[in-house]
């Protein structure tokens, strides 16, 4: 069931389910929580505390306030954690999610007992990307979030992706315009971490699917090559939201690196 959190002024919606070590699930844009529906359930049935949330403004939560930059929503994703009781959690985020756990385990390393990055970037925005945001909002002001979306969902999967499931896709998404500008200008104006990597100290699983058109595997794999402790795990026939694409495949990566830093930090009596 979906509870509310306000942690100041700002409410954030969310899920609590499972029981064990806690894991929160960092969604991409331009959607909510619900993204992670085929993934939840594999991660509680290997024994976890599953927690997932809405950014302001996405799904359930309500707009906040003011804009939000991936380092605030990177410290409300903290404050959650604490007001929770939890001590420490491990992240699993994608593309947007995985620059708000960047930030996350930036600012609050002792909270952190594993982090996955899944088809992220560590880099700020550059000239071509910038372009490409300007494009966006130009795109939703003059045409519509509904054509923004027609033309921007099918870069998030693989060339092969069928027609369904692109319409699942569309029904997932955010639609509030305002949500929308301000989470774009949010990911535009976002820092550079890559100087950040070497000091990620906790296991790491960086992942990708092979057919990332955003994200690409070899950009993903110097990620991996960055941070001192990270697995790399490339996912075939699956583009940027590899964990809706290939979720098998996904959840068994996840599951199977969760697994292995659980039994490593019980046999040396840590976390």
């Amino acid at each position: 069931m979906q509870r509310q959190e306000r942690i100041g002024d700002v409410h954030i919606a969310f899920d609590d389910q499972g029981a064990g070590a806690a894991v929160l699930m960092l969604h991409p844009f331009p959607f909510d929580g619900r993204i992670w529906a085929d993934n939840i359930q594999p991660v509680i049935n290997a024994g976890y505390r599953v927690i997932t949330l809405d950014y302001p403004g996405f799904g359930d939560s309500p707009a906040p306030p003011n804009i939000l930059s991936i380092e605030q929503l990177g410290d409300l994703a903290a404050e959650l954690i604490e007001a929770l009781k939890i001590e420490t959690a491990a992240l699993v985020g994608l593309s947007m999610g995985g620059y708000v756990a960047l930030a996350l385990a930036h600012r609050f390393p002792e909270r952190i007992w594993a982090l996955a990055l899944a088809d992220t970037r560590a880099d700020a925005d550059g000239p071509e990307s910038r372009r490409g945001r300007a494009v966006a909002l130009d795109t939703i002001a003059e045409r519509g979030v509904d054509a923004y979306l027609r033309q921007s969902l099918p870069r998030l999967v693989s060339p092969q992706a069928s027609p369904q499931l692109l319409e699942r896709l569309f029904g997932l998404a955010e639609r509030r315009e305002h949500t929308l500008t301000t989470a774009i200008a949010a990911l535009r104006d976002r820092p550079d971490r890559t100087h950040e990597l070497t000091q990620i100290a906790c296991p790491t699983l960086v992942l990708v699917g092979a057919e990332d058109q955003v994200s690409p595997p070899g950009q993903m794999r110097e990620i991996a090559g960055a941070i001192p402790r990270a697995r790399f795990t490339e996912i075939e026939r699956a583009g940027h939201l590899s964990n809706i694409e290939a979720p098998a495949d996904f959840n068994h990566a996840v599951v199977d690196f969760l697994r292995g830093v659980s039994a490593a930090t019980r046999g040396s009596g840590t976390r």
